[in-house]
């Protein structure tokens, strides 16, 4: 079995050049997103979310992104989660999607909103009815006695909720992180890697430029 030290991989499948890439961040998450999911990658929209509570203390997990446009990208959880609890103290995230069969990384870093109450209920109502019981089941991030306890909080709210049209938990919903830089990375060889950043300005622009790998 080879050390820890000694596993390691050549990135070699393409290359990412300023003169290439789109003038806006936007529109080339657009087309790396589109050549991800051609690829036919497994939870191609799973990524890391970084956050901060107050006094700077970190924590990171994966969670899936469930839309993006122009204003940004968002993702769904209880707002009473230990995440979104960080999220109160300190509005701010990053966020990073790693396709690996691509050797590529998208990382995005922003402000952090709750999208309207409105967008949250009509995401909600899109679930499998599982997944809708399941917000109301989990108090997300607390201390539970046991797994049993859980599978019977399940069972019990599936019998009250049998044929009735099921609401949005109100501590559920979307967030927004809407970019104030982007970074893209390709994986080329030698770690000698391309990474493109754009950098919001304050006239609204976005600033291109290239870091060392």
């Amino acid at each position: 079995m080879p050390s820890i030290a000694d596993i390691r991989k050549e990135y070699k499948l393409q290359t990412l050049e300023e003169d290439l890439v789109q003038a806006d961040p936007f529109a080339q998450f657009g087309k790396w997103w589109n050549e991800a999911v051609t690829a036919s990658i497994d939870e191609v929209n799973a990524m890391t979310l970084a956050t901060a509570s107050s006094d700077g203390l970190p924590s990171a997990r994966i969670v899936l992104l469930k839309g993006y446009d122009v204003n940004g990208f968002v993702f769904f959880t209880s707002y009473d989660s230990f995440k979104g609890k960080q999220l109160e103290e300190n509005p701010r995230a990053c966020l990073v999607f790693f396709w690996r069969e691509l050797e590529r990384q998208v990382r995005i870093t922003g402000l952090v909103r709750k999208i309207s109450a409105e967008a949250s209920d009509e995401y909600y109502k899109s679930r499998p009815l599982g997944s809708q019981v399941g917000a109301h089941v989990s108090p997300q991030s607390q201390i539970i006695e046991s797994r049993q306890w859980l599978t019977t909080r399940e069972f019990e709210l599936l019998k009250e909720f049998d044929g009735k049209h099921i609401t949005r938990p109100k501590n559920w919903g979307g967030y927004c992180v809407q970019p104030v830089t982007f970074e893209y990375w390709q994986g080329r060889p030698n770690r000698l890697h391309d990474r493109i950043q754009y950098t919001l300005q304050e006239n609204g622009d976005w600033k291109i430029e290239r870091l060392a790998p």
